[in-house]
């Protein structure tokens, strides 16, 4: 047994699995230790939850925003903005950020934030600096800035952020001439990670599936029962508390689908895919943590793409948490810049 299934009291600073730059870059953050249970439950009443979402958002964003001063900042790309109009009618900005001088059939990256479907922004610095380096490795990198759950840009449950992220595909794919662009994969971390799976169920189900040449989900939260911590994923147990807590999972789960209705809906978890779901699907990587607590939802999906028939790799990023290996780039600069080059080659093995 590892991390907290063998002592209780472990965290992400004291296991001896951590990479000892990463518990350094978390430490002046009190992001080495116990992380502080939020203000509410997923029983509590829905402003309280809201209230609680908006409070981590602003706590652990002020500490990624830090973080991020020290993300690679590459030259030769540029970024433009543009808006379109989603499914619902709503306004989705897209921040495109390509190679300098631009031109030529790239693969296209549609890029999906962090934040469990709940906070964050496309935006923030961590998640800019993410596209601009899979841009400086030679891709076309779409970031959409869709409606969260909770948060400054919520609240909006499911399937409001889902939908955007499917509008922002079609919309890529319809213009990838004039992008430049010669296929597409989804791509994303945490919330995002699920995102980049959920929408090739949703394009699976309204039948633009071929749209989607492959799907990069890192660190995926992706099974929703992170509140109940189920035997057969273990590492909700054995990480939890490190850089991300079952509370704070549970928490933004229950503003993404707060009546619960669709918690068995692979369209908005898709942990829950069925094994009909999963046939025909397109290549995949599922990215892992190891000392994270999704690490083994993220497996587990892994495993059955596998024996669904799917080319799937199954990757763990050893010593690391949730997402720091991109999240931290700037303090381990030899694991961000692999996590680049994977992403990159595997758009690229896709031609």
């Amino acid at each position: 047994m590892h991390g907290r299934l063998a002592d209780p009291n472990c965290t992400i600073g004291t296991d001896p699995r951590s990479d000892p730059r990463m518990v350094k870059a978390l430490a002046p953050f009190g992001l080495d230790g116990n992380l502080p249970a939020p203000r509410a439950t997923p029983d509590s009443p829905i402003e309280e939850r809201l209230k609680a979402v908006a409070a981590t958002e602003k706590h652990m964003g002020a500490a990624l925003e830090a973080l991020a001063q020290n993300l690679p900042s590459p030259r030769g790309i540029a970024t433009m903005t543009t808006t379109i109009t989603g499914v619902d009618g709503n306004e989705i900005a897209l921040y495109i950020t390509h190679p300098i001088p631009a031109g030529g059939d790239l693969p296209g990256v549609v890029h999906f934030h962090g934040g469990g479907m709940a906070i964050n922004s496309a935006t923030d610095a961590s998640y800019t600096r993410i596209r601009e380096n899979l841009a400086a490795a030679g891709l076309v990198v779409i970031g959409v800035e869709f409606r969260n759950a909770g948060g400054r840009l919520g609240p909006h449950p499911y399937p409001a952020g889902l939908n955007d992220c499917a509008s922002a595909i079609r919309w890529a794919y319809g213009n990838r001439a004039d992008l430049g662009i010669s296929h597409l994969i989804t791509c994303g971390e945490s919330g995002g990670g699920n995102l980049a799976l959920t929408t090739l169920h949703k394009a699976k189900r309204e039948g633009w599936l071929a749209e989607i040449a492959g799907a990069y989900a890192q660190c995926p939260f992706l099974s929703g029962r992170w509140w109940e911590q189920p035997d057969e994923l273990p590492s909700l147990k054995e990480c939890d508390g490190y850089f991300l807590s079952r509370p704070v999972m549970g928490l933004a789960g229950s503003v993404y689908d707060p009546t619960g209705e669709h918690s068995k809906d692979s369209a908005c978890y898709a942990g829950w895919v069925t094994d009909e779901e999963l046939n025909g699907l397109p290549p995949h990587v599922i990215s892992v943590n190891e000392v994270d607590p999704l690490r083994d939802e993220g497996l587990l999906y892994y495993r059955r793409l596998v024996r669904a028939g799917v080319p799937a790799v199954g990757r763990i990023v050893a010593g690391t948490g949730h997402g720091c290996d991109l999240l931290l780039g700037g303090y381990l600069p030899d694991v961000f810049a692999a996590t680049i080059r994977d992403v990159k080659g595997f758009a690229d093995s896709l031609a």
